[in-house]
């Protein structure tokens, strides 16, 4: 699986950015405005961000290998 260049920075910024961001911003407001699902939310955007981040490390080592057997 190769990704192309516009999928990969998207999913690279979800995954860095804005899945984090996401979830700590949910954890706290809900302790502050005591919003449902607490621990649930914020468990589950971080379990997504790193499913996300397993399939663009997939598609990195795919590229690396691509370029490792082309220089050969």
């Amino acid at each position: 699986m190769k990704l192309p260049d516009r999928v990969y920075n998207f999913l690279k910024w979800t995954c860095l950015i804005a899945l984090p961001a996401l979830s700590v911003a949910y954890f706290g407001l809900a302790k502050i405005w005591g919003l449902p699902y607490e621990a649930e939310i914020p468990a589950t955007l971080d379990v997504i961000a790193v499913l996300i981040g397993s399939l663009i490390r997939v598609s990195q080592y795919n590229i690396d290998k691509e370029n490792k057997d082309a220089s050969v």
